[in-house]
Parts: structure tokens; C-alpha cells; sequence
């Protein structure tokens, strides 16, 4: 759970750099890389959350065989 979140922390200063960046320079790629760092994010927090159900899954079942 500290990595989820110590990279949440880092996605969230990554995207407020970005977006500092696109303020600052007006220019498109910054904005597009903000973009692609948001869906990574998704991604990656979906998985976790799957994995989380799974581990959950897993240990109500191991219990009832148990």
C-alpha cells in the first residue's frame, strides 16, 4: 500500500509539473504527456485494485477449505 501511494505522490507532482510546464510554454507535449501519465495512473491503479479482490477472493476460500 506505501508504493501505491508513494506513486500516486509522484503521478500527482508529475502532472502538476506538466501542466506548470504547458502554462509556462503553451506548448501541446506537455499537455499529451499529462494525458498519457493519467491513464498510466488508471492502468495501474485498476490492477491494484484487481489484485486487492483477488488476494481477498483467495483468502475467504482458503478459509472455508480451511
Amino acid at each position: 500500500m506505501l508504493i501505491l501511494r508513494l506513486f500516486l505522490i509522484l503521478a500527482a507532482l508529475l502532472i502538476a509539473v506538466s501542466g506548470g510546464m504547458y502554462l509556462f510554454t503553451r506548448k501541446q507535449r506537455y499537455l499529451n504527456f499529462a494525458w498519457q501519465t493519467v491513464r498510466l495512473i488508471v492502468v495501474v491503479v485498476l490492477i491494484f485494485a484487481a489484485l486487492f479482490v483477488l488476494e481477498r477472493l483467495v483468502l475467504t476460500g482458503w478459509r472455508i477449505l480451511v
